[in-house]
C-alpha cells in the first residue's frame, strides 16, 4: 500500500509540475510528464501486457491504448491525469476489497494462537501449533478454546454460539465435549485436546468459508464477459469516431469514458460481502454458486422432525382419570418404563425426572413392540401403552382427550384401572411458524415432505400454514418428490437435518443442512446453519437477493454511464481529463456499492416471542413423533 500512495504522489506533483512548466530540461519534450506515466502506470501496462499475452480484453489494455495515443498526440497533462485517477481508483478498491476478506479474517481471529499447555513440570505458554492429541490445555474464564476436545477437569459454562448456535450457555463438567472458538463464561477448565487447527469443526467451518470466497459464481463468469465486450464497444465506436470527426482528443476520450471497472470488480465484492455477512449470521455458504441461486429460489421443501421441530419428544400433557392425581399417573408411567429405550418413554422419564418424583424399579417387565409394555410396579400389575394394549388386558378407558391428531396418546392402567392418559409430541420449534410465514411473504412456496403419519404431516402443515404437505415418504420419494419440482421449472431449496434428507439435499438446486444434523447431513449440502434457528434461511435468503439486486444494479449502471459518455465524448463534449473523471467516479460509485453488503446490520434479530408482544405457549405447537406403541 505504501508502494502505491508514494506512486501516486509522485504522479501528483509531475501533474503539478507539468501544469505550471517547472522544470523542463528539453524545450519541446515533457520530460518529467513522460516519466511520471511510465513509472505511475507501471501497474497498469504490466496488467495490460498479462492480458494481452493470454488474449484477453481488459480495462487494463483498454487504459494503455488510451495512454499511449494520449502521449502520441502530446496529452502529456492528459495521460497523467488518466493515470492519477485510475491509480487512486485502484487503491480505493483494494481497501474496500481488503475490507470484505477481514470479515473473513475476523472468524480466524475467534481462535487464540498462544495456549497454557498443563504438563509435568506445570503450566506453561505454548503456541497452537506445538499442540497434539492428548495435551491437556488450560481455559480461564473469559477465555476462548483453542482446540477441540473433552473436559478433563474443572467446571464452567461456555456460549458456544459461533459453533452450535445455542442462544444460552451451555453447562461444562468432565466428560463434556467443547469446541475451539467458543468463549469460557465462568469457571477454569482443563481441556484434553482431541483436534486442532483445521481438523476442528471450527476448522472446517473456517475452510468452508475460505473455499466460497475463492469460488466463482456464473455471475462473476458473466461480469468478466460483459466486460470484455464493453472495451470491445468503446474501441469499435473510438474507431468510427476518429473515421467521421479525425479529431484525436475525442477518440482518446471515447476510449477512457468507457469501463466496465465497477461490474468486473464490484460484482465479486458482492458475492464475497454476501457470504462474509452470511457468515457472522450463523451461515455458512460454501460457494458463490449456491448464494447466486438462492437470490433465485421460488420453493423451499422442509423436513419435518429435526427441522420444524426440534426432534425430542415431550409430555406436552397429562390427563389423570377421576380422583387420580397428576404426579401418581406420571410416576406410574415414568417406573413403567424406566427400563425401555423407547423414545416416548425417555419423554415420559425426562417429565418425571424435571418434576423430582421417586421411581420404583419395574419387576416382570415385558414389553410388546408397537403397543406397550406390561409389568409390576410396587407389586402391582401396571400396563402403559396404546388404547387398544389395555383393552387387551381388560382395562376399561374412557373417551380420548381432546388433542386431535397432533400427539401420540399414551395410556396408563394399574391394577385394571385406568389412571388415566399422557400426550407425547414432538415441539415445533419457537420460530418455526414466523419462519414459514416470512417465506410465504417473500412469495416462496413452502413444501412440507416427512415420513411421520399422514394424520401428523397434516396437523403440523395446519399449524404452520405450508402450502403442499406430503407424508408417509421413504427417503427415495423424497428424492423424487425433488425431482419432481425441478422438473417443474422450480428452483428448490431443500431445508433437512437426518440420514434420510442426505439425497434430497444433493438433489435440490441448494441443500440447507441444520447444524445439530447428522454429519451426512451436513456434508451433503451446500449451506450449513450453525445452529438450528429456521429464521436464517429467511436472512440467507434476503442477503442473496439483495446481492443480486446490487450486481443487477451494477450491471445497468454500467451500461447506461457507457452508452451516454461514449456519445458525448464522440460528439466533443468530453475531453480526456473529463472522461477519466467520470470513468473513475462511475467506477467507484459502483464498487461502494456492492460494498454495502459488507457494513454489518444494525440490529440483531429478535425473537418470535419478542416481536410479537406475546410470548407463544410452548404446548400449542407440537407434532407427535411417528413412534407407536
Amino acid at each position: 500500500m505504501w508502494v502505491e500512495l508514494i506512486r501516486i504522489g509522485f504522479v501528483g506533483l509531475a501533474i503539478v509540475a507539468t501544469w505550471f512548466r517547472l522544470w523542463q530540461p528539453l524545450p519541446q519534450f515533457d520530460l518529467v510528464g513522460v516519466v511520471a506515466v511510465l513509472i505511475g502506470g507501471y501497474p497498469i501496462f504490466r496488467e495490460a501486457l498479462a492480458d494481452l499475452l493470454s488474449r484477453r480484453m481488459t480495462m487494463e489494455l483498454s487504459m494503455t491504448i488510451a495512454l499511449v495515443s494520449a502521449l502520441t498526440i502530446r496529452e502529456v497533462f492528459t495521460a497523467l491525469v488518466i493515470v492519477f485517477f485510475v491509480l487512486i481508483a485502484e487503491v480505493l478498491e483494494g481497501l474496500t476489497v481488503g475490507r470484505g476478506r477481514r470479515a473473513i479474517q475476523d472468524l480466524l481471529n475467534l481462535v487464540p494462537q498462544q495456549v497454557e499447555l498443563r504438563g509435568p513440570e506445570g503450566v506453561r505458554t505454548a503456541s497452537l501449533a506445538e499442540l497434539r492429541r492428548g495435551d491437556v490445555v488450560l481455559i480461564r474464564p473469559g477465555g476462548r478454546v483453542p482446540v477441540d476436545g473433552v473436559v478433563a477437569g474443572g467446571h464452567s459454562f461456555i456460549d458456544q454460539a459461533a459453533i452450535t448456535g445455542e442462544s444460552m450457555p451451555v453447562e461444562k463438567i468432565p466428560g463434556a465435549r467443547v469446541y475451539a472458538g467458543t468463549v469460557n463464561q465462568s469457571g477454569i477448565l482443563e481441556i484434553q485436546t482431541d483436534t486442532v487447527g483445521a481438523d476442528t469443526a471450527f476448522g472446517k467451518i473456517i475452510e468452508a468459508v475460505e473455499q466460497a470466497e475463492r469460488s466463482r459464481a456464473p455471475v462473476q463468469k458473466t461480469a468478466d464477459r460483459l466486460a470484455g465486450y464493453l472495451v470491445y464497444f468503446a474501441l469499435i465506436c473510438a474507431a468510427f469516431t476518429f473515421i467521421l470527426t479525425h479529431n484525436a482528443r475525442s477518440t482518446i476520450s471515447v476510449v477512457i469514458v468507457a469501463g466496465a471497472c465497477g461490474i468486473a470488480a464490484g460484482t465479486p465484492l458482492a458475492i464475497l460481502g454476501a457470504i462474509g455477512r452470511a457468515a457472522r449470521q450463523g451461515t455458512i455458504v460454501k460457494g458463490g454458486l449456491y448464494m447466486e441461486i438462492l437470490s433465485k429460489v421460488d420453493t423451499v421443501v422442509l423436513d419435518k422432525t429435526g427441522t420444524l421441530t426440534l426432534g425430542d419428544p415431550q409430555v406436552v400433557s397429562i390427563h389423570p382419570s377421576a380422583g387420580i392425581e397428576r404426579e401418581r399417573l406420571l410416576q406410574v408411567a415414568a417406573s413403567a418404563e424406566r427400563y425401555s429405550e423407547h423414545p416416548l418413554a425417555r419423554a415420559i422419564l425426562t417429565a418425571a425426572n424435571g418434576a423430582a418424583l421417586g421411581l420404583a424399579d419395574p419387576e416382570r417387565f415385558s414389553y410388546t413392540p408397537g403397543k406397550g409394555i406390561s409389568c409390576l410396579v410396587d407389586g402391582q400389575e401396571t400396563v402403559v401403552g396404546t388404547r387398544a394394549f389395555l383393552l387387551e388386558h381388560g382395562v376399561t378407558t374412557g373417551a380420548a382427550s381432546a388433542d386431535g391428531d397432533a400427539a401420540t396418546e399414551i395410556l396408563v392402567a394399574q391394577r385394571g384401572v385406568h389412571l388415566g392418559s399422557l400426550r407425547i409430541a414432538d415441539v415445533l420449534r419457537p420460530e418455526a411458524v414466523e419462519a414459514v410465514r416470512a417465506l410465504r411473504g417473500m412469495s416462496i412456496e413452502t413444501v412440507l415432505l416427512t415420513g411421520d403419519m399422514a394424520s401428523i404431516g397434516r396437523a403440523i402443515g395446519q399449524q404452520l400454514q405450508v402450502d403442499v404437505v406430503e407424508a408417509e415418504l421413504l427417503p427415495q420419494q423424497k428424492l423424487e418428490r425433488i425431482r419432481g419440482l425441478r422438473g417443474a421449472g422450480k428452483t428448490v431449496a431443500m431445508v433437512g437435518d437426518g440420514i434420510n434428507d442426505a439425497p434430497a439435499l444433493m438433489e435440490a438446486n441448494v441443500g440447507i443442512a441444520m447444524g445439530s444434523g447428522t454429519e451426512i447431513a451436513r456434508e451433503s449440502a451446500n449451506v450449513l446453519l450453525l445452529g438450528n434457528d429456521l429464521m436464517k434461511v429467511v436472512e440467507l435468503i434476503g442477503i442473496a437477493r439483495r446481492c443480486n439486486r446490487i450486481i443487477m444494479t451494477n450491471f445497468a449502471g454500467t451500461l447506461g454511464v457507457d452508452a451516454v459518455g461514449v456519445a458525448l465524448a464522440a460528439f466533443g463534449f468530453l475531453n480526456p481529463v473529463l472522461a477519466a473523471l467520470i470513468h473513475v467516479t462511475s467506477e467507484m460509485v459502483f464498487i461502494l456499492n456492492s460494498a454495502r453488503l459488507l457494513s454489518r446490520p444494525s440490529e440483531n434479530r429478535q425473537p418470535a416471542t419478542l416481536r410479537s408482544g406475546s410470548p407463544t405457549p410452548r404446548s400449542r405447537f407440537v407434532v407427535s413423533r411417528n413412534a407407536s406403541r
